[in-house]
């Protein structure tokens, strides 16, 4: 198997596996998505989300609408450019964002106990420290 065929069966099988895993999700991708933006970076502007999920200024801002309309962010000024639209993390969404990420683990953990063997196991504890290796 050549590295390029390789790679295209690690790219199917991810997108599979996360899709899979997504059936634990609470809530949308988008808006967990911006929540763990905020959480690595801390306060951000609708823009520089927009740039980092890539997409239109307007989705992002539908997105970051829902999150304050749940309280899960709240919105303020830039402090040199009052036309931004800052947005921090409150705690209910640090609370939530925690919330679905054990809930996706917990349906990961469960698969991997109910549906591999040992050997299995030990090469999936290997893989996050491989692909972290990996960077196209």
């Amino acid at each position: 198997m050549s590295d390029l065929d390789l790679a295209e069966e690690l790219r199917a099988a991810i997108g599979d596996f996360v899709r899979r895993a997504r059936v634990h999700d609470e809530m949308p991708p988008g808006q967990t998505a911006v929540l763990g933006h905020l959480a690595r970076s801390g306060p951000l502007s609708i823009a520089d989300l927009a740039r980092l999920e890539q997409v239109k200024h307007q989705s992002m801002a539908r997105t970051v609408g829902l999150l304050a309309d749940q309280a899960l962010v709240t919105l303020g000024r830039h402090d040199a450019d009052r036309r931004q639209v800052m947005l921090t993390l409150t705690t209910s969404g640090g609370d939530a964002l925690a919330s679905a990420r054990r809930a996706r683990a917990a349906g990961i953990a469960h698969a991997i106990h109910e549906n591999l063997d040992d050997a299995e196991r030990e090469i999936i504890r290997r893989i996050p420290e491989v692909l972290r290796k990996l960077r196209p």
